[in-house]
């Protein structure tokens, strides 16, 4: 993922939902009961970590036993100390008291609550870098008392950036509009779109072994992430590693893979994730974002967005505003000749056939505006409206021309374009004669595009004929 261009937009659900959603984590929920449980007696370690001897206490308030009662009352410890829920008084006696941030999560906004679990995750993101205990303690140099990482094998850096790098493709695949959206996603699919170069064809030997390696990886963080929400996870079928000097191979076929790992981000994650994004200087949009905002934004924000996703938001636009001053309001902020305007008017379009006929004077406003009165003959004759004049021939390619230059801008070479593309030489047996002469910006770049996308290569060279007329009669 680069941040150059703008990400899918995504679906959150409502901050009050995602606030009661953190609440009721495991490891959120674990750390403050402990904030609550700690008083004047509770010692902690020049780390800020509970002392062993109050661990068993820690984890008997939480109600947890076993061999990893201690191991899980540390880390919502850690959790507790890392997001404000405990304060450390005194450093060198080791005491503590309820933070300032435990009252938020009981008196505190939504947006309070969830600042608190930003929080929380970062904690356990970091902790889900780091190389399993065990091996660090065997790394431990026997002069110095300090880590060797060499031996371990591990950059801290690049372990960060791995985890970062499989977690945003796993936010792009689920708010991707033809992607797994909900559903979860295969933990080798995930591990390969790492590893595995794009223009591999069979992957070798290695990068099979690579994408073994890195499931085993995300088979640990996986199991760490889970517990603070944000993934839903089946684990690696232990089956699988029966044998502890192999480790798995990739799935063969897909009536087993769901043995290799499912992952899903839960929409608390999403909703973590799109932060961090943010943080990071992604451009990240969520529906919603436009509702408050002019016309101007609605029609250039949604510009890029799929087709669900752009209805979504102007959806929402439309439903703050009374639909006759929002049509108005659309109609001006699709004028324009600039590079953008063919797709705003597009939007435009879109978005006024979501609205009722109470819309009707606006449109019949504009039936003399070269840019808008195409479309208001459109939305009007498509309502059964009366006295609707018929357009102009010269109105009538105007239109063809934006019309294309929005679709090429919105899909690129798709094959809804190339259908139109060959619709148009179809209906028209003179159109390229006449095309050329269109008074548009974009005309020679959509009767370039026509001789690009057409079958037929006595019509691709007419079109190509055509633009090369409509560049000299520009000046272009």
């Amino acid at each position: 993922m680069t941040d150059s261009s703008p990400l899918p937009p995504v679906r959150l659900h409502p901050e009050a939902e995602l606030a009661r959603d953190a609440l009721s984590t495991p490891l959120l929920s674990r750390a403050a009961r402990l904030a609550r449980w700690a008083g004047p007696d509770t010692r902690v370690d020049a780390g800020g970590g509970l002392v062993d001897e109050q661990l068993p206490a820690a984890a008997e308030a939480l109600g947890l036993d076993g061999d990893e009662a201690a191991a899980y009352a540390s880390e919502a410890w850690r959790v507790a100390v890392d997001t404000g829920l405990v304060e450390i008084v005194d450093e060198e006696a080791g005491t503590v008291a309820a933070g300032e941030d435990l009252a938020l999560l009981t008196g505190g906004a939504p947006h309070d609550v969830l600042g608190v679990w930003l929080g929380a995750l970062e904690t356990v993101l970091a902790d889900a870098s780091v190389p399993d205990l065990d091996d660090i303690v065997d790394a431990m140099s026997a002069q110095e008392g300090e880590v060797d990482l060499s031996s371990l094998d591990w950059d801290p850096e690049a372990e960060s950036e791995f985890l970062d790098g499989v977690l945003g493709n796993l936010y792009l695949l689920t708010v991707t509009e033809d992607g797994p959206g909900e559903s979860p996603v295969p933990l080798p699919a995930l591990a390969a779109s790492m590893i595995v170069p794009s223009d591999m064809g069979e992957p070798t030997n290695d990068v099979l072994e690579q994408v073994s390696d890195a499931m085993m990886r995300l088979d640990d963080q996986f199991r760490l992430l889970e517990p603070v929400g944000l993934v839903d996870y089946q684990p690696v079928d232990e089956a699988l590693m029966a044998d502890t000097d192999e480790e798995p191979a990739a799935p063969v076929d897909d009536t087993d893979v769901s043995r290799y790992g499912m992952v899903r981000l839960t929409p608390l994650g999403l909703y973590g994730l799109r932060a961090r994004l943010l943080d990071a200087g992604f451009e990240a949009p969520a529906v919603g974002d436009l509702a408050d905002k002019g016309a101007d934004a609605l029609l250039d924000g949604t510009a890029g967005f799929p087709p669900a996703a752009a209805q979504a938001e102007t959806e929402q636009w439309l439903a703050r505003r009374e639909p006759l001053a929002a049509t108005r309001e659309l109609l001006a902020a699709a004028k324009g000749l600039d590079a953008g305007a063919p797709l705003r008017r597009l939007r435009c379009q879109q978005a006024l056939s979501l609205v009722g006929t109470e819309a009707e004077p606006a449109l019949r406003a504009v039936l003399d505006d070269p840019e808008l009165g195409g479309l208001a003959r459109v939305w009007l004759t498509e309502r059964g409206a009366p006295d609707v004049p018929a357009p102009s021939e010269d109105l009538v390619f105007w239109l063809t021309v934006d019309t294309v230059a929005a679709q090429l801008a919105a899909e690129g070479n798709s094959d809804e374009l190339r259908g139109l593309v060959e619709g148009l030489a179809q209906q028209h047996s003179g159109f390229f004669t006449a095309a050329w002469r269109v008074d548009h910006p974009a005309t020679a770049d959509v009767l370039e595009a026509m001789g690009r996308l057409h079958p037929d290569k006595r019509v691709a060279k007419e079109a190509r004929k055509a633009a090369f007329k409509a560049r000299s009669q520009h000046g272009s």
